[in-house]
């Protein structure tokens, strides 16, 4: 028997927080042609995820929208049992499910839920499907739906969505119980790990190359005067792309830059778990920042209360969404690899490959730690909770001993 093909359940937070389900004709269609719990469940899941997003950041929003979407559509087209009368039993099956989900539930990249009609109503995407193989960068392998395995990081983020479900659905007195939280213990699928971290960056000489890589870009083309801003942002003052992205709550603009009485530069930046932290502007980013207003037609320096966006659209008004920041950043990397292909091979160049946009952060965090920067300074700069964190993640010091204890053994 052929798995029932699945349909997208949840528009943004946006459209969620003031939907009418009469603009969404193919999923008013789907909740009333099942079982007659059906569309009770949806409002549950709608009332959980408007409460999320009320509440929480919009990457929280899209990362338990898309948990609680595929979770929901197992109960109703596989499962065919209200998700209020689980139990462990039954969350043990849905992993197993995630674990290996039929090919026509996995798509090869992403796609918008919803395709606006222009009359006021959206159709389903029929290019979506709610599980997504993640080619690694640089992989030019011909993808296999066969081949998908969520990583560890996935099926925590499945755990941690439906486990807080549960939690809004006891306090509602929607049901009774939490078969998530005690079918985590016993999911075979979870594997404790020991390793030894390995950070993804880039070393000093590739670091040098980007970066002259984005200043000739930006020489030979005004265009790119963004992209080299953006890359030596990110890098030098370790930020998530995320940071520098315009979102509903919060716009990075020039007046977020300034200085205090003892004329240091600092940059204030609203980041994740919605903290907002002053990160420490060293003298050597201020030329890029000179050059970028410069080239914008700015004063050189932010002034106090200054509102023009940090890194704003060529066409148009206002910020750029982090996928969009991604693409400039993706640029550089794309020329590095030319370039570096052209100077020193395939396999020097392959490097720049499978470079993201992180790495940049991580690889200003570990050159600061090779410089010998006090872990706490940096920490709070990584906007880290605590110092142990910063340790783990870059420093790895009991890794390191160990690693020191064990040269002198012998065969």
């Amino acid at each position: 028997m052929a798995t029932p093909k699945p349909v997208a359940l949840y528009p943004t937070y946006t459209e969620l927080s003031d939907v009418r389900l009469d603009e969404f004709p193919e999923l008013t269609e789907f909740l009333s042609s099942g079982s007659n719990w059906r569309k009770q469940s949806w409002l549950w899941g709608q009332e959980f995820l408007s409460y999320i997003g009320r509440n929480k950041s919009q990457h929280t929003y899209t990362r338990f929208r898309s948990e609680i979407e595929k979770f929901l559509l197992w109960s109703f087209l596989i499962k065919d049992k209200p998700c209020n009368e689980f139990r462990k039993a039954d969350i043990l099956e849905y992993a197993d499910f995630c674990w290996k989900p039929p090919a026509s539930w996995i798509c090869l990249t992403n796609h918008e839920k919803f395709q606006p009609q222009g009359n006021g109503t959206y159709r389903q995407n029929p290019a979506w499907s709610p599980f997504r193989l993640v080619i690694p960068k640089g992989d030019t392998s011909k993808p296999d739906k066969k081949k998908y395995r969520p990583s560890q990081q996935t099926l925590q983020a499945i755990f941690t969505a439906i486990n807080a479900f549960y939690k809004y659905l006891m306090d509602e007195e929607y049901c009774l119980g939490n078969p998530a939280q005690i079918a985590k213990k016993d999911c075979r699928y979870f594997i404790k790990d020991a390793q030894v971290k390995d950070v993804k960056r880039l070393s000093e000489e590739q670091w040098q190359f980007l970066l002259e890589t984005a200043s000739d870009m930006a020489d030979n083309n005004r265009r790119y005067e963004r992209n080299l801003f953006l890359i030596a942002a990110l890098k030098s003052l370790f930020l998530r792309i995320s940071e520098f992205s315009e979102r509903p709550d919060w716009i990075p603009v020039m007046g977020h830059f300034w200085e205090d009485a003892d004329k240091n530069w600092w940059l204030k930046v609203y980041g994740k778990g919605r903290k907002l932290r002053d990160i420490t502007v060293p003298p050597s980013f201020m030329g890029y920042l000179k050059r970028y207003r410069q080239y914008r037609g700015l004063s050189s320096l932010p002034m106090d209360g200054e509102q023009h966006p940090i890194v704003e659209k060529l066409r148009g008004r206002g910020g750029m969404t982090a996928r969009q920041l991604s693409r400039l950043v993706q640029e550089v990397f794309d020329q590095a690899y030319e370039l570096m292909k052209q100077q020193h091979g395939d396999e020097k160049a392959q490097k720049f490959k499978e470079v993201s946009t992180h790495w940049l952060r991580h690889t200003g965090a570990s050159l600061e730690i090779e410089r010998g920067r006090a872990l706490k300074d940096l920490s709070e700069d990584l906007g880290h909770s605590s110092m142990s964190t910063t340790d783990t993640v870059y420093v790895q010091s009991d890794d390191k001993k160990r690693a020191e204890s064990g040269k002198n053994r012998k065969v």
